[in-house]
């Protein structure tokens, strides 16, 4: 029976992690490439991924400016009554690889 699925996918490198119980918030960059008349110019966006324990070791053994590539499945969220709702889309990881560490030691 075929399966209806929301998924991602991000290579790119760390920006920031923020820990929380049972759960790590994840900033990855990944850059885009668009032409501007004869130039083309790289444009960052950032991207906030949430690791559960699935995930945790592989976080755990990341730090700032590693590349790392991310997969996972994307969920929309609302909560909020009549005219005051708020939507959320959480990006969740159900992979997290380390592909290459930051350069420098200061990058934890």
């Amino acid at each position: 029976m075929p399966q209806n699925i929301s998924e991602f996918r991000i290579i790119g490198r760390i920006g920031k992690m923020t820990p929380r119980d049972r759960v790590t918030y994840v900033s990855v960059a990944a850059n885009y490439n668009r032409r501007d008349g004869d130039d083309w110019k790289t444009d960052t966006y950032w991207n906030s991924v949430v690791c559960f324990s699935n995930v945790a070791q592989q976080v755990e053994a990341a730090g700032k400016g590693d590349l790392v590539h991310i997969t996972g499945r994307v969920r929309e969220s609302s909560h909020g009554e009549a005219n005051d709702v708020s939507y959320r889309t959480e990006l969740i990881a159900d992979t997290f690889s380390v592909l290459a560490k930051a350069e420098g030691e200061d990058s934890r």
